[in-house]
């Protein structure tokens, strides 16, 4: 352990206190699920927060909450309905997890939420950061969140040059992270110092452009102190993308049979979109014209490519519209259903989805 957090260092009761100070008069307050200890809000928040900006989340959490005010209500709702409230926000196993997480909580634990982060952990979908946060939040509990914006936060403070791309570095710093952690602290301490950290790693301390000149703990940050703050946090392991282009038939009925229905098809799991709904897919151009009768392939019509950016891939999506005669058919012998364009909004639509089908969305619903 990095001799700036043993006994007698000092470091952690400054770090703490100049932390809950500068929260308690700079830190951000007034967010729809701050000043509460209910840990069903507090969980929600902190996964639809996971690599989602708050600016986003703000749209998606009241509204989430009013279809599911409680977890009972949550985990009573059918897997269609939840991931059609969170289309849109990405990272969609989030959602499912979320549901699975709400209906163990109903099923193991009497619908109320256990009161410690190790226990928390046992759920599906909390990882250890998560429950740390609820624990601290909700009941006060002494230990650290240890998010990206934290350990960014903490490496610079340390400057702790463990490469993070790594496991056993990983874990060094959360052993750091816990002995930095107040000292006896009060429930609201706890709430203080959590959200501090959150703060700091989102309003100042941030990657490419740290504010130290505003920071609180810039007295103590060694790596301002010898000027290296833009070293921190290492990690060496880069991010491999891949580019793949998918071709999607927006199958439509033509006015004359009826209209106003589109096919969708449910994604398979696992994989990207697992369980969301989508036009039928193809690899490629080939495909999707040799899939269809030939009477069809000449009135197929190139949309406009829509581009989508995922954790690990760059789609670039080739839609191709296709206007038939084949109310009530299984068209083409593929799975799936007609949808008409006023229900659109109770499916979960992936993101560049929604895009490709605006024009025939019904719902104002983002």
């Amino acid at each position: 352990m990095s001799v700036l957090v043993q006994s007698g260092s000092g470091l952690p009761l400054q770090f703490a206190r100049l932390l809950m100070d500068w929260q308690r008069l700079h830190g951000r307050s007034g967010l729809p699920w701050q000043g509460t200890r209910d840990p069903y809000r507090v969980w929600l928040s902190e996964v639809m927060l996971q690599q989602t900006q708050v600016s986003t989340v703000l749209a998606y959490f009241p509204r989430f909450l009013e279809r599911f005010p409680t977890v009972q209500a949550l985990a009573s709702a059918s897997a269609d309905q939840v991931m059609a409230l969170w289309a849109g926000l990405g990272y969609y196993s989030r959602a499912r997890n979320l549901h699975r997480c709400a209906q163990a909580v109903v099923a193991e634990h009497g619908g109320v939420f256990p009161n410690s982060a190790s226990v928390l952990q046992t759920l599906p979908g909390i990882g250890a950061s998560t429950a740390a946060a609820i624990a601290a939040f909700c009941h006060g509990e002494r230990v650290s969140i240890v998010d990206g914006n934290v350990r960014r936060v903490l490496s610079r403070l340390l400057a702790f040059d463990g490469d993070l791309a790594k496991t056993a570095p990983q874990r060094e710093l959360w052993t750091l992270a816990q002995a930095m952690l107040p000292v006896e602290p009060l429930p609201d301490d706890m709430t203080a110092y959590t959200q501090g950290l959150m703060d700091l790693g989102a309003t100042l301390c941030l990657r490419s452009r740290p504010q130290c000149e505003r920071c609180p703990v810039q007295a103590i940050c060694r790596a301002h102190e010898s000027n290296t703050v833009l070293n921190y946090p290492v990690k060496t392991r880069t991010l491999k993308r891949r580019h793949e282009s998918w071709w999607l038939l927006l199958l439509r009925e033509s006015a004359a049979v009826g209209g106003g229905r589109i096919w969708l098809v449910q994604r398979p799991s696992p994989g990207i979109w697992a369980g969301l709904y989508c036009p039928p897919v193809f690899d490629s151009e080939a495909a999707l014209i040799g899939a269809l009768p030939a009477p069809w392939r000449k009135s197929l019509r190139e949309l406009e490519p829509v581009a989508h950016s995922l954790t690990h891939r760059e789609l670039r999506l080739h839609p191709l519209l296709l206007v038939v005669d084949a109310a009530g058919a299984e068209p083409l012998g593929m799975e799936g259903a007609w949808i008409a364009d006023e229900a659109l909004h109770l499916y979960g639509l992936p993101a560049p989805v929604r895009v490709l089908l605006r024009p025939w969305l019904q719902s104002q619903q983002p």
